[in-house]
Order: structure tokens, then sequence, then C-alpha cells
């Protein structure tokens, strides 16, 4: 049985066949990397996401994010299906889909309910260590929202790079939020820094500077 997964620690290592050859996870170390489930191929959901996941590629390349995705439906199917998409939405779907028939990956990945066959509407993101910086679930009866999947990247990314929280609703260039100060003397000391804008001694905010 596999391990529960946890937010900071390694992504569990595979290697499956795609739509695109084989992949391992191990050599996409160095990379972020957007690993993600669908319910099924040929399913009206689904479909919609894929559109809007092709649509949006190059925003994902240009964060250096690489997509793949996952269902327990063959490579035949998936490559069935994405010229089915092509033919009807005329998108190309430009990144690759594991088959999982088995549901070996989606149970590492913890994608199959308990009592279900197929695969949720699973969302993880691993940092460029390999560790799981982010994941979500969402139910076979709902799309995601792409714009806060990027979002949500974005923010993940800043955090990576510049040891940085960010609020709720944060989008690039907004200000980002100071660490809370643990004694009186740091709650002095920062409410006489001019450089934070200050709520209250404990909530307080600064612009970013990016280097």
């Amino acid at each position: 049985m596999s391990q529960p997964l946890q937010l900071g620690k390694p992504a569990p290592d595979f290697c499956a066949d795609t739509t695109q050859g084989q992949i391992c996870l191990k050599d996409l170390r160095g990379k972020w990397v957007l690993f993600f489930s669908h319910p099924g191929d040929f399913t009206p959901i689904c479909t919609t996401e894929f559109v809007e996941f092709a649509k949006r590629f190059p925003d994902f390349s240009k964060r250096g994010v690489f997509l793949i995705g996952l269902s327990i439906d063959t490579v035949f199917s998936h490559i069935s299906w994405t010229r089915n998409i092509r033919e009807k939405f005329g998108i190309d779907i430009p990144f690759p889909i594991i088959g999982d028939p088995e549901g070996k990956v989606a149970r590492l990945f913890g994608m199959i309910p308990e009592g279900k066959r197929e695969t949720v509407r699973a969302v993880l993101l691993i940092d460029p260590d390999g560790n799981i910086a982010w994941m979500a679930y969402y139910p076979y009866t709902n799309g995601r929202n792409i714009d806060e999947i990027i979002r949500v990247i974005d923010a993940i990314q800043t955090t990576y790079k510049y040891g940085v929280s960010t609020p709720a609703n944060w989008r690039p260039g907004d200000p980002v939020v100071v660490p809370a100060p643990k004694t009186k003397e740091e709650v002095d000391a920062r409410l006489k820094d001019s450089s934070v804008e200050c709520k209250d001694w404990y909530i307080c905010f600064k612009k970013l500077e990016i280097k």
C-alpha cells in the first residue's frame, strides 16, 4: 500500500508509457512538473479541461512547467481522443498523457478514491527538487480553473525563489507577506520599519524586490 502524500516530501518515482513515449519522473528532476489526472477519455468535462490546458500551454512553458496528464485509459485511447479533440476543436494536445489501465501510477498519488475505479481530477505541482509543492483534488462533476492553477504556480514559484509568503488572491506584482514577529523587541522594530506596510503588529506587507 502506498504511503499518503505529504507537501514538501519527495513525490513517488515512476516510469510509465505516454502518448509521447516512456517518461520517468526522476528524469524530470530540475524542472517544475504539473501532474494531473482526469476521470476518462471521450468525456465532456475532461475534454473541456484538456482544451483549456492546451490553450494555456504557452503560459505553463513560460513558467518552466512540464505538463503530464493521466487516466486509467490506455495510450491508444488517449491517442484516439486527442485526435478527436484536434478534429472537433482544432486544438493539438502538446503534452504527454500517461496510459495507466491498471491504476498503478494513479494509486501512488492517491488519484483513485476508495471504492472507485476512475481517477479524480487531481493536480500536483512537483518542484525542481522532486518534492510535492502543491496538490488539489477536484470532484468528478466539476472542471478545474486553469487561471487559478497558474496563479498558484506563480505564488509557489515566488516562494521557492525568494523565500517569501503570499496573501490570499496574490498575483505577481502584489505585496508579499512579512513573517509575523515572535518577540516584543521584534514587534517594536517592525512598527518602526518604514519599508513595510502594517495593518497591525502581526500583519505586514512589503513590495518584493526582484533581483
